[in-house]
């Protein structure tokens, strides 16, 4: 058993050989633990743990160490659970992000992570120089920082596999330097109390005079972002679900050792004074100094390669899924060992205009916070899928819940406590490039996870509403019943279903369709829908095969009650001969019976829908003394003065209430309901009130000319009638009928 796990562990961290048909395959230890292991042992590490030490104290040292640890140690977990529930593409923590949260959302976050990450190949290079100049102090400063610039681009150009073989004599140099460090017998003989307990005095050089423990968790918590390093590889590792764990979590154990036996160095190095005021004191109190110059400066030139090679992987990434412009040309691979160049050129430009600023700790903290904003995201996405219970979250590494919680508001608090100033400026640019992103046309894409959490709200919502009451008048909108029997026949009332349903009401589809006619009705239905949504309005469809129109009405009716947002308000087009009427009639009782308003329209075969400005509301006169609700009621004026105010509002024009009495001695009873029904219904100030005298359908030709006409219609309607009203008016018109679940005074 021990002789079959040894192998297993050896086939897995040996060396890989390149694809002949594509990009070249890395092992975990290869692309993965040697990578994040020497970012996240870099400068820090050799120029502030004795800071750190210095000012908290051994303890508080290590309470530091260890608080930092756990966040990106969450964080850590979290992209592990990622990594085994799927095979993740090229584009490491962005690709991560954009399959559980979608490419909006990762895109919003992987620009900065790129600008991040080809920034920090200039911030490594100056930590390199750094320790160059303490050995060559006369050489040029700009000159070294461009020579090896150079040197780091060649390499990563080359391939990623020659820097990561260069990678081997890093580790070997970092080894030294710790074993120089380590090794000095005065260092551990030293009899002094040790501070268990720090001052934090600050430093006079840094202007950290008084300093506190958040600004010296501040100080180091940069040292433990480099956990993304092998993750970056994610589309060139031969098992991206196992190595990605493996390598990520032992790094960040190996790292997390050798950062709290320095801190234990340290308190026994030097007193807390000396800790503070010499940053090269691991340089000074090791066996040989120059060794730790040398590990300080492989730290950084790995940093460097590991950057750029993880720069060039996220922004091919993005340019393969459209988020930058001009993405072909960037996601374009080398033919002859598929490394990314054309990303590389861009990612190696950014870094030299960084060089050539020559300081970057004005933008050194917004890094940060690119890095920390990425690493949030990942926690949120692990506890937003582990939260719905989504079956296609299945990782064979599970996690409570807890710790991407933890993980998530350890980076929130983070961000915050290194610097809020930029913090916020960071925020503000991720939600920038994510309304941008929102903002563009994009094709259809796979789902995500937004979906679920979509699905997971609404059904809480939907619960909650059943659980109070779902009739409710402040909170009505229409939610139309629609059928659709002919391809092109809702193309004259497209406008008009939108005029009626904007902003928040929606529309069901439903087409009636015959065997030979299902399949192309489908097509254009769906067709239809998406048009509709793409103007604002929420519509879903369905096809029903039937031979009668009319049973086909009935069933979606009867079908659709059991429904959450299910149809208040059907919508139907008058029939053209007295044969299609008489079958119809069954639909208008059975929506009286499930408490569903119609909508009739006659469509006036001349006038269409005319300007599309005046609009004439008919309002029978209720002259009984009854309290205006019930006068509402009776009138059936609920549904039409609703759905008349709706027009007027889209169509920005003239709304004339007008009402017909059959006498003169009856004109101020019927003008005084009329101004009970403006005052309570909150009618514009500009609507007309017109009172007419005489018999109705004469009445008629004496109203204004308008472009839509709304009047209530008997419960069976009368087909000779509502034919000879549309004639009449000169206009189309739309009969209504409530179904007692609205309230215009609501």
């Amino acid at each position: 058993m021990v002789t079959r796990g040894w192998k297993g562990l050896k086939l897995m961290f040996r060396q890989s050989r390149p694809s002949k048909s594509g990009p070249r395959l890395y092992n975990t230890f290869e692309g993965v633990f040697k990578p994040t292991l020497l970012t996240i042992l870099g400068v820090i590490m050799y120029l502030r743990v004795g800071w750190v030490v210095g000012n908290a104290g051994l303890m508080g040292g290590l309470m530091i160490v260890l608080g930092a640890v756990s966040i990106t140690l969450a964080t850590g977990l979290s992209v592990s659970s990622i990594a085994t529930n799927t095979q993740l593409k090229a584009g490491g923590p962005y690709a991560m992000i954009s399959k559980s949260l979608g490419v909006e959302i990762g895109g919003s976050v992987g620009v900065p992570l790129f600008l991040s990450q080809a920034l920090a190949v200039a911030m490594y290079l100056f930590g390199f120089r750094e320790g160059w100049m303490a050995l060559f102090p006369n050489h040029s400063a700009l000159l070294v920082d461009l020579s090896v610039f150079m040197a780091v681009f060649i390499i990563a150009y080359i391939s990623a596999g020659l820097a990561f073989q260069i990678q081997y004599l890093v580790m070997v140099l970092i080894g030294i330097s710790l074993i120089s460090i380590f090794g000095d017998s005065l260092t551990w003989d030293v009899i002094q109390p040790i501070q268990w307990w720090g001052t934090y005095p600050g430093s006079v050089e840094t202007g950290l005079v008084g300093t506190t423990p958040w600004v010296v968790f501040a100080v180091f918590f940069p040292a433990t972002t480099g956990i993304l390093a092998g993750v970056n590889m994610s589309g060139e590792l031969k098992n991206s679900r196992q190595s990605i764990p493996m390598g990520t979590l032992s790094a960040i154990g190996v790292s997390t050792l050798v950062y709290v036996v320095l801190c234990i160095w340290a308190s026994q190095a030097a007193t807390p004074d000396e800790l503070v005021g010499n940053y090269t004191i691991m340089v000074e109190k090791s066996l040989w100094g120059p060794s730790v110059l040398a590990g300080l400066m492989a730290a950084t030139f790995s940093a460097a390669l590991s950057s750029l090679v993880g720069a060039s992987r996220i922004l091919m990434a993005l340019g393969r899924d459209g988020v930058l412009p001009n993405g072909e040309w960037l996601a374009r691979l080398s033919t002859k060992n598929g490394e990314p160049r054309r990303a590389l050129g861009l990612s190696g430009a950014i870094a030299v205009g960084a060089l050539l600023m020559r300081d970057l700790n004005a933008i050194a903290p917004l890094i940060t916070m690119f890095f920390l904003i990425t690493y949030a995201t990942i926690n949120l996405a692990v506890l937003i899928e582990s939260s719905l219970g989504l079956m296609n979250f299945r990782p064979t590494l599970k996690l409570t819940r807890l710790i991407p919680l933890y993980g998530f508001v350890g980076c929130l608090v983070a961000i915050l406590v290194i610097n809020p100033i930029f913090s916020v400026v960071a925020l503000v640019i991720v939600v920038c490039i994510n309304l941008h992103l929102v903002s563009q046309p994009r094709e259809r894409r796979p789902p995500d996870v937004r979906s679920g959490v979509l699905v997971a709200v609404a059904q809480w919502a939907a619960t909650k509403v059943v659980e109070l009451d779902m009739t409710s008048y402040r909170a009505w909108k229409p939610t139309m019943l629609v059928p659709v029997e002919d391809k092109s026949q809702l193309l004259g009332e497209f406008r008009l279903l939108i005029d009626l349903c904007k902003p928040e009401g929606g529309i069901k589809l439903v087409g009636l369709a015959s065997n030979a006619t299902v399949e192309d009705l489908s097509l254009r239905i769906d067709d239809l829908s998406s048009a509709l949504r793409r103007r604002g309005v929420f519509t879903t469809w369905s096809v029903l095969e039937v031979n009668v129109s009319a049973a086909g009405i009935l069933a979606a009716m009867q079908t659709m009650q059991g429904t959450f947002f299910r149809p208040n308000v059907l919508f139907l087009r008058l029939s053209e001969n007295s044969e299609s009427w008489r079958q119809t009639i069954p639909v208008f009782e059975e929506a009286r019976r499930l408490n569903v308003g119609v909508l009739l329209l006659g469509l006036h075969p001349v006038a269409g829908m005319g300007r599309a400005e005046v609009i004439n509301l008919w309002i029978r006169p209720q002259l009984d003394e009854l309290p205006i609700p019930e006068r509402l009621q009776k009138g059936s004026v609920n549904l039409a003065l609703l759905m008349a105010l709706r027009l007027y509002k889209a169509w920005k024009g003239v709304l004339n209430l007008v009402t017909v009495v059959p006498s003169e001695d009856e004109i101020p009873v019927a003008q005084k309901y009329v101004n009970e029904l403006r005052e309570l219904c909150r009618i514009p100030r500009a609507t007309r009130t017109i009172v007419l005298v005489g018999k109705f359908e004469e009445c008629v030709y004496e109203a204004p000319q308008s472009d839509m006409d709304f009047m209530g219609i008997q419960a069976t309607p009368d087909f000779e009638f509502v034919h000879r009203i549309v004639t009449t008016t000169g206009s189309s018109c739309i009969f209504v009928r409530d179904s007692g679940a609205e309230s215009a005074m609501a």
